[in-house]
């Protein structure tokens, strides 16, 4: 089997395990809070993740990168898992998971206007054109497709599915100074974060329960949101020839999801999803395809 076959294999089997993440945090915060839903995952991603490096030999490397950079690290852990995933969990406890889902991919088109200002980079007429499109389907997804009424089933739902992306696109820029082994670093985060995600648990919804099907639930999103399923995607990178050619596979991601929703949740899925979700990969693929299509295009200064 040649590398470009291995990596489109990892890849695909990412995405495939991506796809039904949101079926499960809606399965398992019928047993847990959001909190404690954090708790589980990341106790179990810190052991998956635990393994992974111990087969790979590089357990060792936990205390130099650390040591170089804890600082870093502190704000990485703070940013991912405890913030993000905390909001993000909140999110999709308050609304359905198919609008939680479709709000929550937004963070690729958020991510440029974020690094603008932060890394100095210039903002393509392309990135606010893609932003443009995705958010007027945030907008469909949010009113349900009553443009006119301005009223949102969920207001909190939907600022936190929102906010959710923000801390994604901080804890992606920060990492882009991030020199050392991208596992590792995840661990560290995690590790760093487990402290602070036990103590506000224990001033606010206390231990989780305990129950086998409970932990289940837990177990597989630390498994697949957070753990296994991120070193497959490095390894599908690792492998390829071009990156834009893996990159193409996460558009499958929310498509896939919403089966998974409709199937397993049984949640009727509404026409102002498909038609907003339809507006943010629409964006998304802008995003990806103008700047290439387009031989010259004017930045704008942030």
């Amino acid at each position: 089997m040649n590398r470009s076959t291995l990596a489109y294999l990892y890849g695909f089997a990412a995405v495939c395990l991506w796809s039904t993440v949101a079926t499960a945090f809606k399965l398992a915060l019928n047993h847990f809070s959001p909190l404690q839903l954090v708790f589980v995952a990341v106790i179990t991603s810190i052991t998956s993740l635990s393994l992974i490096l111990a087969y790979q030999g590089k357990i060792g490397l936990l205390c130099s990168q650390f040591n170089q950079r804890p600082l870093f690290y502190l704000q990485t852990g703070l940013l991912n898992p405890f913030l993000y995933y905390l909001v993000l969990f909140k999110a999709y406890d308050l609304l359905p998971a198919q609008q939680a889902l479709s709000l929550n991919y937004t963070w690729a088109v958020l991510l440029p206007l974020v690094a603008a200002p932060l890394l100095k980079q210039k903002l393509r007429t392309t990135d606010i054109l893609a932003a443009s499109i995705a958010y007027a389907g945030v907008f469909i997804i949010a009113t349900g497709g009553n443009l006119a009424s301005f009223t949102f089933d969920s207001p909190m739902g939907i600022l936190l599915a929102l906010a959710s992306t923000l801390f994604w696109c901080l804890y992606w820029i920060i990492n882009t100074k991030d020199k050392g082994d991208p596992i590792v670093s995840l661990l560290l985060s995690f590790l760093i974060a487990l402290p602070f995600i036990f103590t506000t648990l224990m001033f606010t919804d206390g231990m989780p329960d305990l129950n086998p099907q409970a932990l289940l639930a837990g177990a597989y999103v630390g498994l697949f949101e957070m753990g296994i399923t991120f070193v497959l995607w490095l390894m599908a990178l690792k492998n390829c020839e071009r990156t834009a050619n893996i990159s193409t596979l996460a558009f499958l991601t929310p498509v896939m999801s919403i089966v998974f929703i409709a199937l397993i949740l049984k949640e009727q899925i509404a026409s102002a999803t498909y038609i907003g979700l339809a507006f943010i990969l629409s964006g998304m693929i802008l995003q990806k395809v103008l700047p290439k299509l387009c031989d010259k295009h004017m930045p704008i200064k942030p």
